[in-house]
Formats: C-alpha cells, sequence, structure tokens
C-alpha cells in the first residue's frame, strides 16, 4: 500500500517538476529597417529656390535714370 501511494504522489509531483522556468522571459523585438530613399522627396528643391532669388536680388542692376 506504501508503494502505491508513493507511486502515485510521484506521478502527480512529477509534472510540475518538469514544468520550466518560473521567471518570464519576453519575447524578442524585431527592427524593420525603413528602406532608403533616394532623394526622390524633393527637399533640395527649397534651398534652390532660395538660393536663386538671393542671387537675382543681389544681381540687380542699379542703375538709376533720371
Amino acid at each position: 500500500m506504501k508503494k502505491i501511494i508513493a507511486v502515485s504522489a510521484s506521478l502527480l509531483s512529477a509534472p510540475a517538476a518538469f514544468a520550466g522556468t518560473v521567471a518570464y522571459v519576453a519575447p524578442e523585438v524585431v527592427a524593420i529597417e525603413e528602406p532608403a530613399t533616394m532623394g526622390g522627396s524633393g527637399a533640395w528643391l527649397i534651398p534652390l529656390v532660395i538660393v536663386a532669388i538671393l542671387a537675382l536680388a543681389l544681381s540687380g542692376n542699379n542703375n538709376a535714370q533720371g
């Protein structure tokens, strides 16, 4: 009888012993990289226009005819 109780106690406690770790391990976050743009945004147009306006304003003809 003692053997039956010992075997049943070991069978009931075995799954808890092999259940795994108690500590929570967070899953690893995968970083997603955005594809690099090839300069198609047109952001270079604004400084180019500003430089062109300044060049036209500063190179204007200032001859005053009376």
